[in-house]
């Protein structure tokens, strides 16, 4: 039946109709008739003390639901500041929509309170054309949004429509649009033609990213992994796509890559990838000789790539099969064809015992650092303890610097897609945010944020939705009072950590945040560690309690050893022998 009622009450029933439960947002005066119908509606609207805390927890709760997640932002100012965590989202591929108040029709040309106006009038839009999938401006109250790679969209409203009472009619109509398209997958004779290259091969390597986990396609993919009997290297994004102490996960590649994995890449006469860009931080830069042979003089691999983008395949390296297809879907299909073709399958027991002397050896030289009292704390000793006092089903949200990247080298995640972390943006402040999201998402697991002093000083203010909404979420601070990688590459080349420390108070050398004190003073349990054998049972207590809990743990900035390139290392010293970090 017909109804009439206002835009933002309409878009509200739409959200409701799509099973939105959460929306994530700050108030702002072009949008108080959207909070006026989500007051009367099921929908939880969650509030945030800065744009940014939306948009990252926003992110991080598309991740875990699978689904897209919905953010509601004030004009210019709030919309600039939720553009970073929407950025983020965008450069991952998290489905997520944006909607954003702006200033009344009958301004435009006026220049009217706080709209972005210097170069064009009524254009706030622009701003995010660069990264979300769409952009729409809504210019009229009747015109009143899953398919290819997911990604956010931005749906930017004058206040004035939002308020504008129309009929149900452009709803009803859309009412009943399927909720999701079907997605692509591969034909059986291009599957055989994949199946018979890799069966074939001498040294095939899967190269993994974050498309499995978004296409929740981990099973398929163990399936397939397992019956071919292929190592499996992954990137960042792709950590988690399988558990880490699955026989043939090798690991993560690139900058922080290991010896085992980028050696296999480039030794690999096949790689079959799926759900990955070829993103610099995990192919060395594109630099041969450190993690991928492909293309150029010295060119030993060929590649299969499978992805639902096709703009991706081809991008950064030559493809001789390219296949544009859903990773679950394309799984499914190439599994079933690998078993009526080999139907007993490839053990590759030399490459398990391989992968298995590696790890042993890998993990027996961390044991000393692992295992140190050192204090402040060795970051190996931190990424251990804690990884001992968590369920293997613990959401671990990271930041940047040791707690990304030293989380994905040596930090076993045991259930697929219980990592999540920035990785095309690599954006300082999205982990402590993120385990807001995480954690209306999944309320029954333990959530841990692992993050930098550099990070976690970003935006705190998410302690106070925390605090009002009982969110027994941890938050570890992995504390060495600096912006820690930047410092390392700059000490590395330049000799001096100018601008990258945090210098302190004059007669307080060792002056910082007390982050635990920040905590309390917003509502939320703080403990400042004081020892190494503090930090487990600390977090084990602050799982029993439920409660929401900041630890500020101490920690030495050793650098995260590795064996990749990262091409900065020639910028700023051009045929010199200089490590990514000093020493």
């Amino acid at each position: 039946m017909t109804t009439e009622q206002t835009v933002a009450e309409h878009i509200v029933d739409f959200l409701e109709r799509r099973d939105v439960k959460h929306v994530f947002g700050l108030c702002g005066h072009t949008n108080i008739a959207v909070l006026a119908a989500l007051a009367e509606s099921p929908i939880d609207f969650v509030t945030v003390r800065h744009e940014q805390i939306s948009s990252h927890a926003a992110d991080a709760y598309a991740r875990v639901t699978g689904k897209a997640s919905v953010v509601l932002s004030h004009l210019s100012p709030g919309l600039t500041n939720c553009a970073t965590g929407v950025a983020n989202a965008a450069l991952d591929c998290i489905p997520m929509v944006v909607i954003a108040g702006d200033i009344p029709t009958h301004y435009y040309g006026k220049h009217p309170h706080q709209e972005v106006n210097l170069h064009a009038d009524a254009q706030q839009y622009e701003i995010y054309r660069p990264f979300v999938k769409r952009a729409w401006r809504v210019d009229r109250a009747d015109l009143l949004a899953e398919s290819g790679q997911p990604g956010p969209v931005l749906v930017n409203v004058p206040m004035d429509i939002f308020s504008e009472v129309i009929s149900s009619d452009s709803f009803d109509r859309i009412k009943d649009n399927t909720r999701q398209l079907v997605k692509p997958s591969i034909d059986d004779e291009t599957a055989r033609g994949i199946v018979k290259r890799l069966a074939e091969a001498e040294s095939p390597v899967a190269y993994v990213g974050g498309g499995i986990l978004l296409a929740q396609a981990s099973e398929e993919l163990a399936e397939f992994v397992e019956h071919m009997g292929l190592p499996v290297a992954h990137s960042l994004m792709g950590k988690g796509a399988l558990r880490d102490d699955n026989p043939l996960v090798m690991g993560m590649t690139g900058f922080w890559g290991t010896e085992l994995v980028n050696q296999s890449c480039l030794n690999a006469d096949y790689i079959f990838a799926v759900g990955t860009r070829f993103k610099e931080a995990d192919c060395s830069s594109w630099y041969p000789g450190y993690t991928f042979n492909i293309g150029g003089k010295d060119d030993k691999t060929k590649v299969i790539h499978v992805d639902i983008e096709p703009s991706e395949i081809g991008r950064n390296y030559p493809t001789e099969v390219g296949v544009v297809a859903d990773a679950k879907a394309a799984l499914r299909v190439l599994t079933r064809v690998a078993k009526e073709m080999y139907p007993d399958g490839f053990a590759r027991n030399e490459v398990k015992t391989k992968i298995a002397a590696f790890r042993e050896t890998f993990k027996a030289g961390n044991v000393e650092m692992q295992t140190s009292d050192a204090f402040p704390m060795m970051p190996e000793r931190i990424l251990a303890d804690t990884r001992a006092a968590l369920p293997e089903d613990a959401i671990i949200t990271t930041d940047v610097g040791w707690n990304k990247n030293g989380v994905g080298q040596q930090f076993d995640i045991l259930t697929p897609g219980s990592i999540l972390t920035p990785g095309g943006f690599a954006t300082m402040g999205f982990g402590p945010p993120g385990a807001i999201g995480a954690k209306m998402a999944a309320p029954e697991r333990v959530v841990l944020s692992l993050v930098g002093d550099g990070g976690f000083g970003q935006n705190p203010a998410m302690l106070a939705t925390a605090a009002e909404r009982g969110l027994g979420i941890i938050w570890l601070v992995m504390n060495n009072n600096a912006f820690g990688t930047i410092a390392g590459l700059q000490k590395a080349h330049y000799g001096l950590t100018y601008g990258t420390t945090f210098p302190g108070k004059a007669g307080e050398p060792d002056y910082g945040p007390d982050y635990a004190q920040i905590a309390r003073a917003y509502g939320v349990e703080g403990v400042k560690i004081a020892s190494a054998a503090e930090l487990k049972p600390t977090i084990e207590a602050a799982i029993a309690s439920g409660k929401p809990t900041v630890l500020d743990v101490a920690m030495i900035n050793n650098p995260t050893p590795t064996t990749g390139h990262w091409n900065i290392l020639d910028i700023y010293s051009p045929g010199k022998d200089v490590s990514h970090v000093a020493t």
